[in-house]
């Protein structure tokens, strides 16, 4: 008999079944008893009023992988309204062992250390797992988007020669007996790949040897990439990164539904046109209501994004600010200046709910720029640069993009307050395991 999942009981309903799964809980009544069978795709109730198959299923503690053949009943107290009956259990595995916490209770009763530590039996919570099946959605409506827009999905080389980004520390590995670095991202890659297919994106794990121990920083995470060429400007990668966020937002709606109203998250607001405004303006207000002068600030601070996105949701409705023009010396050396505001970029930022979420802009795109640039900034042997700017030599667009990492973006949008919580295995400086 081919195995059905407990979401698909309605359609068989009066007839013989065989559910698979795990031994989620079990009450055990004098002349009856009830097992909650989870599946991937939910739970289901089994009545068992047979001795020998009561006796049986006592010895089959919670957790313990089970297969069961039975009738599908309407009950309208069962979840789904049906429960499936006269069942035949058949133990998969031998009879698990206890997990440091209770899996069946509504919340994880545990800390997050201990949920961390013990991560293999933890993510079978329903709720740990309905994070990631946001997380999935989002990427699913992430990739979507950028296909419908001509976007093509490439894969680029996570160990790499030379640490030629700047803003962040580098792993360092023996690559055969020689340097090798884990990359920082995929930047410089994906800016040579515009000169092949125009638009192109990435998902993939990038490495940051940064010594942050805080609540919205890991050593590794899940970056999305994209970039674009022959834009006009920076405001192009706005109405891209605009758009592809709100793919993301109506994959989360298609695919993740049950898991958002699980979680009891509420979807943010993202207006139909995108919410611009310049970073030097961002400080004008930002000193006006605070009374503090930030006008000189080089970056926005935590606090100061947390108060433009509560003056976007305020004043615009908006859960998403974009912050356009960032001051040109405290962005990457492939950024793109802005002709008419001198000392400031063509970089963006997208503030989520107050916290960054997404940095871009457009880029340099002429050899000689990069070599004034790279010289501005000490450094004369472009050795390391070389394969970069032979993009740039032989002809490269005007292009642009951006990136963000999807555990961030996941964190904000379930509105909690460690971005550990919403990671698969976080890496950070003091976990290496499991």
């Amino acid at each position: 008999m081919q195995r059905i999942l407990s979401a698909q009981l309605s359609a068989h309903l009066g007839r013989t079944v065989r559910l698979s799964g795990w031994v989620h809980r079990r009450r055990m009544l004098k002349s009856v008893a009830f097992l909650i069978l989870r599946d991937a795709a939910g739970l289901a109730q089994i009545v068992v009023d047979d001795e020998a198959t009561r006796l049986r299923l006592a010895e089959l503690p919670e957790e313990t992988t089970v297969s069961v053949v039975g009738t599908v009943t309407a009950q309208p107290a069962a979840p789904g309204g049906l429960e499936v009956t006269a069942p035949v259990i058949e133990a998969l595995t031998d009879p698990a062992e206890p997990a440091p916490f209770d899996l069946y209770r509504p919340d994880l009763r545990a800390s997050l250390p201990t949920i961390l530590d013990h991560a293999p039996a933890a993510l079978r919570h329903p709720k740990l797992a309905a994070v990631h099946r946001v997380g999935a959605a989002a990427v699913a409506g992430f990739r979507r988007t950028l296909d419908r827009m001509s976007f093509v999905e490439v894969h680029t080389p996570k160990i790499v020669g030379t640490a030629t980004e700047s803003g962040a520390n580098v792993f360092r590995l023996d690559y055969f007996g020689r340097p090798a670095y884990l990359a920082q991202s995929p930047q410089l890659y994906k800016q040579i790949m515009v000169g092949v297919f125009e638009r192109v994106y990435e998902v993939g794990p990038v490495f940051r040897a940064e010594p942050s121990d805080t609540a919205r920083h890991l050593a590794t995470y899940t970056s999305l990439d994209a970039e674009l060429g022959f834009i006009d400007d920076h405001r192009d990668v706005v109405a891209a990164c605009h758009a592809t966020v709100a793919g993301m937002l109506d994959g989360v709606r298609a695919l993740a539904t049950p898991s958002v109203e699980l979680l009891g998250a509420t979807m943010p607001v993202l207006p139909a046109q995108p919410l611009v405004v310049h970073f030097a303006d961002v400080l004008e207000m930002v000193s006006r209501a605070t009374g503090q002068d930030v006008t000189g600030e080089p970056d926005l601070a935590p606090a100061h994004e947390r108060w433009i996105g509560d003056w976007g949701r305020r004043e615009h409705g908006s859960d998403f600010v974009f912050v356009e023009g960032y001051p040109t010396a405290h962005r990457a050396f492939y950024t793109h200046p802005d002709p008419d505001r001198p000392g400031y970029s063509r970089a963006i930022d997208l503030i989520f709910r107050g916290t960054e979420l997404v940095s871009g802009g457009q880029r340099l795109h002429r050899h000689r720029d990069y070599v004034r640039v790279l010289a501005e900034r000490g450094e004369t042997d472009l050795s390391p640069y070389a394969g970069y700017l032979d993009a740039m030599r032989y002809g490269m667009p005007p292009h642009g993009g951006f990136a963000f990492g999807l555990e961030r973006f996941l964190a904000r949008l379930l509105e909690v307050p460690n971005i550990r919580e919403v990671t698969l295995f976080p890496r950070d400086l003091h976990r290496l395991a499991p």
